[in-house]
């Protein structure tokens, strides 16, 4: 005899990652937060950023976890750049030549029909 109901396999997978400081990892959790869904959680321990993330189907997961990551990274990437503008094109280093500064606009005033 076989069991009518199907109980669906569920996938987990826990993102742990460790940061510099606990005010770092606080910032990049709260910044990936918006976008988790409810089958996800985050944590703070520390320095430490961990999310468990359930799904139903392993395809589901590698998407969630996909997402997630991508996520982290541009939350860093924008914290770097709130940390460090210099680093990301904030100020530039690049001095302005006379020739540079004062450049001469021409336009071309032909008709054509």
């Amino acid at each position: 005899m076989t069991d009518a109901t199907h109980s669906a396999v569920a996938t987990s997978a826990t993102v742990t990652i460790e940061y510099a400081t606990p005010t770092r990892a606080e910032r990049v959790a709260r910044a990936v937060g918006p976008d988790n869904t409810a089958s996800m959680t985050t944590r703070v321990e520390s320095a430490t950023v961990t999310t468990e993330i359930d799904r139903d189907t392993t395809g589901g997961l590698q998407s969630t976890v996909d997402d997630y990551v991508v996520n982290l990274g541009v939350a860093e990437g924008v914290l770097d750049a709130v940390d460090n503008p210099a680093d990301v094109g904030g100020q530039s280093d690049i001095t302005p030549t006379e020739d540079s500064t004062a450049a001469e606009t021409t336009t071309d005033e032909t008709t054509q029909l």
